[in-house]
């Protein structure tokens, strides 16, 4: 079985209109988001191996701040650039391969609209109404290649906002 985990970067700031959009961090409420996901995530079973991350600051950033609220448990992460898109379709292309096949399980941090879309097409039942910032989706698909991956092939095992924790 394979599973991944999506992780939505949390809010980020429109503050400093100048700056380009992957270089934009995160806004006070992004920051308070990730300190109450860290431990709701990790509780999913989430165990944070095989992390990959958007090059984006936001990105970057939310799973630096989630890291560092779960003390317990020690992680790495790989930026890679294929990740800081925006489309399901690419998103897809990166799990099919670039993933390592050995792997069973593998945490990605990213961008919508490419992680609703991704969902909502991979997933059997009803769609997601919405992936705000800081949202966890985990998915599950009954086959041992990533490459299998594809619509209806999934199921949504987990899904949690930070608005659920307030």
């Amino acid at each position: 079985m394979k599973t991944l985990h999506l992780i939505r970067h949390a809010k980020s700031s429109w503050k400093d209109e100048q700056l380009a959009d992957i270089d934009r961090p995160l806004a006070p409420r992004g920051i308070r988001a990730c300190a109450v996901m860290a431990s709701e995530i990790a509780k999913t079973g989430c165990n944070f191996s095989n992390v990959f991350t958007s090059p984006a600051q936001r990105a970057t950033e939310t799973i630096e701040r989630i890291a560092g609220y779960l003390k317990n448990i020690s992680f790495t992460w790989t930026i890679s650039e294929k990740l800081y898109t925006f489309s399901a379709h690419e998103l897809l292309a990166f799990c099919r391969n670039d993933l390592p096949e050995n792997i069973n399980q593998a945490v990605i941090v990213g961008h919508n609209p490419a992680f609703h879309n991704f969902c909502n097409r991979m997933m059997t039942g009803p769609p997601l109404k919405k992936m705000p910032t800081c949202a966890y989706a985990r998915l599950e698909m009954d086959a041992n290649a990533w490459n299998r991956i594809g619509p209806g092939t999934m199921r949504l095992t987990a899904f949690l906002t930070p608005k659920m924790f307030r």
